[in-house]
């Protein structure tokens, strides 16, 4: 590695509030080019040089997030290509990757007085793993970075898995589970539409027996009528 590289690296490993002096004074012992370049490096926000400094002072941390990131897009390739992939186990093992990172990230920025926020630390931890290509500024960032998400497979086709024997099984039951709702469903229509009728014959009956009693009453009311009338007649 040229001096130069590893003097750009200090800069990047000395606390953010020595960046611009520690940049400028740097740049005075260069010319031309190379101190152009220098002069333009920007100053890292709170989280990317947290990151950076688990690059510096982690390494182990940093290349197991790299190599579980890697494992994980592996299987999220595969699985999308449709081979046999465990998926769900990459996926954890990446997040407790990026939990150790960000752990690792907040003690060594809490030593030095700093309070990066935790949730950017490990979305930035998610994208530097997570990348393809993979990122050629390690140690170096300056900017909070964004995760890819499905940008990050580009170019995978995903192919349908075929069905296996459980999914089959599957089929059969939760067909099996809807014709038995269905025939509960006929069932109690069946027997609302006969309660549905008895009760209409009911009514009729009920009805019919109503008519029944008022031609009674009105009978009656007429006999009642016509004996009154008898009995108030004159005898003579």
């Amino acid at each position: 590695m040229a001096k130069a590289d590893q003097d750009i690296d200090a800069l990047y490993q000395a606390l953010p509030s020595e960046f611009t002096a520690s940049r400028n004074a740097l740049a005075k012992t260069l010319t031309g080019e190379p101190a152009r370049e220098v002069r333009s490096l920007k100053k890292p926000t709170v989280v990317p040089w947290a990151v950076n400094q688990v690059f510096w002072k982690a390494r182990s941390a940093y290349d197991k997030l790299m190599v579980r990131g890697h494992e994980l897009r592996a299987a999220q390739i595969a699985s999308l290509k449709g081979k046999k992939s465990d998926v769900r186990t990459a996926m954890e093992a990446h997040r407790r990757a990026v939990g150790e990172a960000v752990h690792r990230a907040e003690q060594i920025a809490s030593e030095a007085g700093l309070s990066p926020d935790a949730e950017q630390l490990a979305r930035v931890f998610e994208a530097v793993s997570l990348a393809a290509p993979v990122l050629s500024n390690p140690g170096r960032f300056t900017d909070v970075i964004a995760p890819q998400g499905f940008e990050a497979l580009a170019g995978v086709t995903p192919v349908a898995r075929p069905a296996t024997a459980a999914d089959h099984a599957a089929d059969r039951r939760k067909a099996e589970q809807e014709r038995r709702q269905q025939e509960e469903a006929d069932a109690l229509l069946e027997a609302a539409t006969r309660e549905l009728e008895r009760a209409h014959e009911r009514a009729r009956a009920a009805h019919q027996a109503a008519e029944r009693a008022e031609a009674d009453v009105a009978a009656a009311e007429l006999a009642f009528a016509e004996a009154q009338r008898r009995a108030q007649k004159p005898r003579g």
